[in-house]
């Protein structure tokens, strides 16, 4: 039996994983990091994961309209699950938990994200969308 190569370690982690969004950091242990890193980036340029950020990706599919990956979950969700990977306790902004609450019925147009007295400067962006930070 041939031996697995890091390529095919890092597709089978990405495929059996239920998260969408993979930090780079959880590809250590599959081997070098320049090895992992580019089998990471052919796998982005295959459109198996999309980067959204500095050493963040998230599982991709072509999109509908234009053929190229797209995230498989909305923006707002990759936000919030780097926030929980990173361990910063997040929520969705007031605007969308009045929507939750029923306090409103405007739809919020922005990914916008609570996380609360935590200092956040990580970039969280699909296209020209970008996650936006709200303090309480």
């Amino acid at each position: 039996m041939p031996q697995s190569t890091v390529k095919d370690r890092v597709i089978a982690k990405i495929k059996r994983s239920s998260s969408s969004v993979f930090l780079r950091k959880e590809f250590d242990q599959l081997g070098d990091y320049r090895q992992v890193s580019r089998a990471i980036n052919e796998a982005a340029a295959s459109g198996m994961l999309v980067k959204v950020g500095f050493g963040l990706y998230a599982k991709a599919r072509p999109s509908t309209i234009s053929g190229k990956p797209v995230p498989t979950v909305p923006l707002l969700n990759i936000g919030l699950e780097v926030m929980q990977k990173i361990g910063v306790k997040a929520d969705v902004g007031k605007d969308a938990v009045a929507l939750r609450e029923g306090r409103s019925t405007q739809i919020p147009m922005l990914p916008i994200i609570n996380i609360g007295k935590a200092r956040v400067s990580r970039k969280i962006a699909v296209g020209s969308r970008q996650v936006v930070y709200e303090k309480s």
